[in-house]
């Protein structure tokens, strides 16, 4: 089907019928930002930015924000040589001068101020290599109007030849002709004469504290109220009080308000004395502030007690861990001394210091406060206040609640000096070589900060790295310290009151201010080190998420070289810790995860330096399954089930079984978390169990394991009523199915073996049954019993993703022998199906898209995608268009066979992309030869198929693009 075909039906799809088939993603659309749905105008603009030859936007009103959206792709616009123009305006005085400084950056697009009253268009055009896009509607380039607020903007396709493209091109070269050219100079005059505009504020502005929290200072009787999600947490911590508990643990992002939250709280419970205890002696009088905020009294019943100060009289103390846990000092208290005692970055109180604290006092509540209560060191914070997690909001949640200041994350790519890109082994010298330096200096001056002035906190690799990059950038103009674990506390604050007070750019650190440091006013945090960990990339992120007058957003600038632990920066930005590869790979391809106007962008190099580390890495390892087997363990206070792993947003228990435990049950033996007690066949059952039925692929199985284990027999006909309540596919195919996967007949023979060989479930007069042995075994066996019910629950749980209706989910990954199953193919044919196969009407198409270079020639077939809606195909070699099987696939419509696509980016994943179904154009195939090593010529047909879906952006995006290719410069 040809471009203009695909378009012609697509405009009758979206104009006249909705019921017409379309092939292609040409129809016209409606583009709004919803949330629950994860969409957003953003998304498809940068889809249409990210393959467009050139491009035109005409928008009234820009942000710093909106444009730092855009900002990675258009540098990966500019390394591909494609251009574009911006037609603007200073409309209502919207437009603020620095961000059309911001615009003279980008040096691969031309702006222009447009010379019209009441400029006010909001439209992008983008020239593909087929046709044009459009997205007009009410959306400027603002980052709430692409991400958050509600927005009307409709998609059009046109083909170069039509009026409607015409027309905007027209329209917008009049404007463009008469425009004036954005340059530093106008800039300057721009500036002198700006003020803000009086009739609106900025819609992106945020305040240093919500509004019910700001109160004029002089007027002392005034009520601070919580905002919404804190009176949430206040409920729930009452929960725990009123429950007997006399312990809490709130987890709670950084920059979330922990502090006022656990002010509120007091102000609750009226303690007659209160004790808090923190790390770090710089943040007890911003703990001390908020609290005579919140709780209001004389100021001589709020007093500190640190190595400096000794107000330990007071009614309201605030103590460094390293003062009140010396013994002379705790003798000075009462155990019962203060009835509410707080403890702030409570992760740390597996030290005997904190340990001594708690044990010397007997509080009538002690609550515990932490963004990151997960552990190395195996203590277990959760024991500690008796498994009460009084309230948890994690990172995600947080930005979604609007309670963090915005960032945008730029992964950018770090320098290649002399052929080699900065990696683990990277010596000293060419970390502060001249060239990094400039590199260093390019990317931060690019990607920019929100506000007057920069301030900025760099994370640097080592201590030497510190004071020599300081220097070097010093040289450069920039007013820098370096600060590292020999500083002194007194030190470190005097830097930061510096660098609040405009008197320092950046503060460049190694092994400080990951956490325990409060500097609201940062605007840009720069990673010049590998990610270590999820929860250290955390925590440096952290440090400038929290709101201020002084910012909209803050930049996150990740410089990522080679490093192995790059998988790390998707699972930290995403909170997934599923160990699971595809997901970790999705985060990375699709950041929708994100909430709120937040952005996470990875230059192109960068981001296929995260897919070679998530490619190579083994995130299955037992020493990181072991680890968060026992966080959760730790957290619940108890073994854990597989189910558990996933309603805890943990482990994928998938991961859990895979080769070599293959089920829980010698999972748990391998962490000597249980004694065997387990006969052989029931081992066998559980491994049949969790690699059949676990994934949740379908969810017939499920059902019928889970009523007979409620029931000696079911009924054909109750079983076929569940299904139907459920909504599932009620076929005599499916039906035949399900049989031959519980009798083990859909098997190969040493997949029978591994099983146990005998059938599991048997039907008999219409009458479901579980075989003797097993059913002897689930009666006497309740360890056993409670392993094959965990297994259904977390099937159930992980079928959720799936569709019940139809076989297959869209875009959802599948192995051959999943396939074959779904399909609901007699046998298992993963050792003969390889690319492809015509059987039961159905034909699966397998694809590797990216093969290895050692591949042979007359396998190495040039499959390729011509558009996210067309892939040209080619058959197996030594085939011609008299072959049976191509001519079955020729005429697949005619003869009603399905065919399926199924896509991998490289041989090294262990499973496929699903993308649909898809139909051949006829008039494209034809036959060609391939070569074998020996030279000989071999027949072979290729052939264009029309997906019946256009695949998705992201998906499209990561599948066709091959690192291997792509430069590193």
């Amino acid at each position: 089907m040809s471009f203009i075909e695909n378009l012609e039906a697509s405009l009758h799809q979206g104009f006249i019928d909705q019921e017409k088939t379309s092939y292609g993603n040409y129809k016209p659309k409606l583009l709004i930002n919803n949330k629950e749905k994860n969409e957003n105008v953003l998304a498809t603009l940068l889809e249409e930015l990210n393959h467009c030859q050139s491009f035109l936007f005409s928008v009234a009103f820009i942000t710093e924000s909106g444009l730092a959206t855009l900002k990675s792709h258009l540098l990966d616009l500019k390394r591909k040589g494609i251009k574009g123009r911006i037609l603007t305006s200073t409309f209502l005085n919207f437009n603020q001068p620095k961000v059309f400084r911001e615009l003279l950056k980008v040096t691969n697009i031309e702006v222009r101020l447009a010379n019209i009253a009441g400029f006010h268009s909001k439209g992008y055009i983008f020239e593909q290599s087929s046709h044009y896009s459009l997205i007009i509607g009410s959306s400027n380039l603002t980052a709430q109007a692409l991400k958050a607020n509600y927005e009307w903007n409709v998609k059009l396709t046109s083909h170069g030849n039509g009026e409607i493209i015409s027309h905007f091109n027209q329209q917008f070269e009049d404007v463009w002709e008469n425009a004036q050219p954005l340059t530093e100079e106008w800039i300057t005059t721009y500036e002198r004469d700006y003020t803000p505009p009086t009739t609106f504020s900025n819609p992106e502005k945020v305040a240093e504290l919500p509004v019910p929290y700001q109160v004029n200072p002089v007027q002392e009787a005034v009520k601070i109220e919580p905002n919404k999600m804190q009176k949430a947490a206040l409920q729930k911590i009452l929960a725990v009080r009123e429950a007997g508990e006399e312990r809490g643990l709130v987890v709670s992002a950084t920059g979330t308000g922990k502090t006022y939250l656990s002010a509120f709280d007091v102000r609750r419970f009226a303690p007659k004395r209160m004790l808090f205890v923190v790390h770090r002696e710089q943040i007890l009088q911003k703990a001390k502030s908020d609290f005579m905020r919140i709780l209001g009294g004389i100021e001589s019943d709020f007093g500190i007690l640190s190595g400096s100060s000794k107000q330990s009289s007071a009614r309201y103390v605030f103590a460094t861990i390293q003062t009140i846990s010396k013994e002379e000092n705790l003798k000075q208290f009462d155990p019962a001394a203060f009835d509410y005692i707080l403890i702030d970055e409570v992760h740390k109180a597996g030290a005997k210091s904190y340990l001594r604290v708690i044990d010397h006092f007997k509080p009538n509540f002690l609550m515990g406060m932490t963004a990151t209560p997960e552990r190395t060191d195996e203590f277990n914070i959760y024991e500690l206040f008796n498994y009460n997690v009084a309230y948890e909001i994690r990172l995600q949640e947080a930005l979604e609640e609007d309670m963090l200041c915005p960032f945008h994350y730029f992964g950018v790519t770090d320098l290649e000096i002399d052929g080699e890109v900065t990696d683990e082994a990277v010596i000293l010298t060419k970390l502060v070589t001249e060239e990094r330096i400039n590199h260093i200096l390019e990317k931060i001056h690019y990607y920019g900060f929100s506000g007057d002035r920069v301030r900025g906190l760099m994370f640097c690799s080592r201590k030497e790295e510190v004071g020599r990059l300081s220097r070097a950038l010093n040289e450069r103009g920039l007013r820098t310290v370096g600060l590292t674990g020999g500083d002194s506390q007194e030190e470190r604050i005097r830097q930061v009151e510096r660098l609040e007070n405009g008197e320092l750019d950046y503060i460049l650190t190694v092994d400080i201010f990951n956490e325990g440091i409060d500097i609201p006013s940062i605007n840009q945090v720069v990673m010049l080190r590998q990610t270590e960990s999820s929860i250290i990339f955390v925590q440096q992120l952290g440090r400038g998420l929290r709101k201020h007058n002084s910012k909209d957003f803050v930049t996150i600038i990740d410089f990522i070289g080679n490093y192995r632990n790059n998988y790390l920066i998707p699972v930290a930005l995403s909170g997934d810790r599923s160990q699971n590869k595809d997901n970790v790979r999705r985060h990375v391809k699709d950041t929708s995860y994100i909430k709120g106007i937040s952005t996470v962008n990875f230059e192109a190099v960068a981001k296929e330096r995260v897919f070679s580390s998530i490619n190579s890495s083994n995130l299955t390892q037992f020493k990181l399954l072991r680890e968060a087997f026992i966080e959760l363990k730790n957290r619940l206070g108890r073994r854990p089930m597989l189910v558990d792993f996933v309603t805890n947003h943990s482990i994928d228990p998938k991961v859990l079984v895979q080769k070599p435990y293959f089920n829980y049950y010698q999972f748990l033996l391998k962490v000597k978390e249980i004694e065997p007690s387990l006969s052989d066949y029931e081992n066998s059952v559980l491994t049949m169990f969790s690699q059949e039925i676990l994934n949740g692929k379908r969810l017939h199985e499920i059902i019928l394991l889970e009523l007979l284990l409620k029931s000696k027999t079911v009924s054909m006909e109750n079983y076929m009523y569940q299904l139907s309540m459920a909504n599932c596919e009620l076929t005599q195919e499916v039906l035949n199915s399900v049989k031959r996967i519980f009798n083990l007949d859909f098997f190969t023979q040493n997949a029978r073996v591994k099983y146990g060989q005998q059938s599991i479930i048997k039907l008999k007069n219409n009458e479901f049954f579980l075989n003797e042995d097993l059913r002897m075994s689930l009666a006497t066996n309740t360890f056993f019993r409670e392993m094959v019910i965990d297994i259904g629950k977390s099937a159930r749980q992980l079928n959720s993703k799936y569709n019940r209706d139809k076989s297959l989910t869209l875009y959802e990954k599948y192995t051959r022998k999943d396939v074959c199953r779904l399909l609901d193919w007699d046998k298992d044919e993963t050792s003969t199906v390889y690319g492809y196969r015509v059987k039961h009407n159905t034909c699966p198409i397998f694809i590797t898209y990216h093969k290895r270079k050692e591949v042979e020639s007359n396998i190495n077939y040039e499959d390729k995608f011509l558009s996210p809606e067309i892939l040209k195909w080619f058959t197996k070699n030594n085939r011609t268009l008299a072959s049976e099987e191509v001519k079955a696939i020729i005429r697949a419509q005619e003869l009603g066979i399905t065919i399926h696509i199924f896509v991998q980016k490289y041989d090294k994943e262990e499973s496929f992309y699903y993308l649909g179904k898809a139909i051949p154009d006829q008039r494209s195939v034809e036959q060609t030869s391939i070569f074998d090593k020996k030279g000989k010529e071999l027949p072979i047909v290729t052939m264009n198929l029309n997906l019946e879906q256009s695949i998705e952006y992201q998906l499209y995006d990561y599948l066709v693009t091959n690192e291997d290719q792509k430069s590193t410069t």
